[in-house]
This record gives structure tokens, C-alpha cells and sequence, in this order.
């Protein structure tokens, strides 16, 4: 079995799966050889075939990643020819295909029903949200995870804090525990101490300046940001935002309101007036062409062409100019 189809809507869980697969190379010296990342709405066809038969270096398998699949392969036809050509992958790759793909989709999804016929070709795993009564749950989970403890009364704060978003959690136990210095369990005081939220008040500012156009204010939010946020942590924070704002403004096009944002999307009150507000700024236009952007800028990242902190600065230009 060399196909893994990885599905969900929970971001956080299904990226750290896929650095379980990278990290299956004994030897990390060669690993970046034998690693291909594919964002399918900008690959060739022909990228990705020669990706899949190249031979691996030093290595008994390839690693080759693609994502979002049904954004190129959008009718039958072309779906069937997919489908067809990575059922004959050779047995030197490993091909991991990812996802996004919420709860009400799994039943009818093309992909899904295709793994399901061809069980013995291709593993599939979901990685789905809690539930918001199981969040606390999942918090004590995670930081066990990351070799610490909070109090279940802390668990529930932060919680309340975040919704469902386990990406933002995850970032936010690692404050905590840091904050704490893994001595002792994090208690509901250090959540209200660490967990204001200032990061992501920075990224709701950061993205207003780049609505506005302001791209000198955007550089300097940028760099004191990048002061105190891992650059991977916070790109994929500024990703989730433009993210939330697209589902935002299509709900609020549907004469929903900021509690329909808040529920539709688990997040909390705060973050759902936030986005509100700013997907009031853009049609549903141009935040599908800012999102096919940071897609391809995603892309070029994870491929190596280009560093995450001149992606940020590219980003800057390309949507607020210099």
C-alpha cells in the first residue's frame, strides 16, 4: 500500500500528520531529495508524473505530497483519469493526498468513494474538528502531547477562548507551557496572563492594513511579528485568516450575521466580529483571488523557491504595495 488519502477539516491535525511522513527518511540528509510537494490547482500534469517516477536517492521510497486534488481534477472525466493514473504508482513512492473536506461531504466525496473501491491500494485516515463541548478534552490531550499538563478548569477557559480552532490552541498550550516552563500545570490564571490574544490581534491588524492598501503599516506589523512568532506558525495564522474571512463573507452574502459566522465556523465571538468586520471589506471576488495567491505562494514555499519570510514580504506588495 503506497496511497494515503488524508481528509478533514482539521488543518492543525492533518499538517502534523504529514510531518510524520517526512520525517520516515532514516537519513535527513538525503529526505529533502526524495520530497515533492504539489498544490494541485498550480502543478502540470507533467511535474507531477516525473515526480512520481523519479527514482529515489539513497532512499527506498519517494516522498511525493499532493494537495487539494479536487480543485484541478473538477468533472467526471477528469477525475477518472486521475483516479486511474495513481492507482498504477509505482511501488518507489509513497503518495500522500490531502484534503480539505467537511463532515456533511465525506458520503458523496469523489475521492472518498474511490479509496473505498480500491481499499487494498490506498490507506484513508479523517481528521475532523471537536466538537466545542469537546474542546477542553482535546486541549488536556494536546498538552500531554507536548509533555506538560493544564488544569481542567484552564482547559475550559482557553476553550472558550479559541472555539474549535485547534491550530490557534496548539500555539496557544505551547505559550502556556512555556510560560510555566513545563514545571507545574498551567491553572486558569496563566491562560488569562499568556492567552490575550495579542498575536492575533496583530494578524486582524496586519490584514487591515493590507485591505486598506496600506503597505508601509502592513511591513511594520509584519516585522514586530515576526519579533516574537515562529514564521511557519505565523504564516499559517495570516492563511487561516484570509481563509475565514472567504467562508465569512460568503455566510454574510447569505444575510447571515456575525453569531451565524461564530457558529458556522466554531470560532469565538471575538474572532467572528473581527472577521466579520473585514470580510465587509472585500467581494467574494477578490478573496478568492487573494486565496489562489497564498495558495501559490504556499506553494513555492513548501517547494523551496522561495523563503517564508520574502513570501510574507511578496505577499505585502502583491496586495497593498510597497
Amino acid at each position: 500500500m503506497n496511497i494515503f488519502i488524508l481528509y478533514g477539516n482539521d488543518e492543525f491535525a492533518i499538517t502534523r500528520r504529514l510531518k510524520d511522513f517526512e520525517s520516515d527518511f532514516s537519513d535527513p540528509t538525503t529526505a529533502g531529495m526524495n520530497t515533492a510537494h504539489f498544490e494541485s490547482r498550480s502543478m502540470s500534469d507533467e511535474e507531477f508524473n516525473n515526480a512520481l517516477n523519479a527514482t529515489p536517492f539513497l532512499a527506498p521510497k519517494r516522498l511525493v505530497v499532493l494537495s487539494n486534488p479536487s480543485s484541478k481534477y473538477n468533472n467526471p472525466t477528469s477525475r477518472k483519469k486521475f483516479e486511474e493514473y495513481i492507482s498504477k504508482a509505482p511501488d518507489s513512492v509513497k503518495l500522500v493526498i490531502h484534503e480539505l473536506i467537511e463532515p456533511k461531504e465525506t458520503i458523496k466525496h469523489w475521492l472518498l468513494k474511490w479509496a473505498e473501491k480500491n481499499s487494498s491500494l490506498v490507506k484513508s485516515q479523517a481528521f475532523m474538528l471537536p466538537k466545542q463541548r469537546d474542546m477542553a478534552g482535546w486541549i488536556i490531550n494536546e498538552a500531554k502531547n507536548q509533555q506538560g499538563k493544564i488544569e481542567p478548569s484552564a482547559a475550559a477557559k482557553l476553550a472558550e477562548m479559541v472555539g474549535v480552532d485547534t491550530r490557534q490552541a496548539g500555539m496557544e498550550i505551547s505559550k502556556l507551557l512555556a510560560y510555566v516552563n513545563w514545571a507545574r500545570p498551567v491553572q486558569g490564571s496563566d491562560v488569562e496572563a499568556v492567552c490575550i490574544v495579542t498575536s492575533q490581534q496583530s494578524v486582524f491588524d496586519f490584514v487591515d492594513a493590507l485591505s486598506q492598501g496600506n503597505g508601509k503599516v502592513a511591513q511594520k506589523l509584519l516585522h514586530r511579528l515576526l519579533e516574537n512568532e515562529d514564521p511557519f506558525s505565523l504564516w499559517g495564522m495570516v492563511v487561516r485568516q484570509f481563509r475565514l474571512i472567504l467562508q465569512a463573507r460568503e455566510i454574510l452574502d447569505g444575510r447571515g450575521n456575525k453569531d451565524d459566522v461564530a457558529r458556522a465556523l466554531g470560532v469565538h465571538p471575538f474572532v467572528a466580529e473581527k472577521t466579520s468586520g473585514q470580510a465587509g471589506r472585500f467581494t467574494i471576488e477578490s478573496l478568492e483571488n487573494i486565496y489562489h495567491t497564498l495558495l501559490s505562494i504556499d506553494e513555492r514555499v513548501k517547494t523551496s523557491r522561495i523563503t517564508l519570510e520574502l513570501a510574507l514580504d511578496t505577499l505585502i506588495i502583491e496586495l497593498a504595495g510597497k
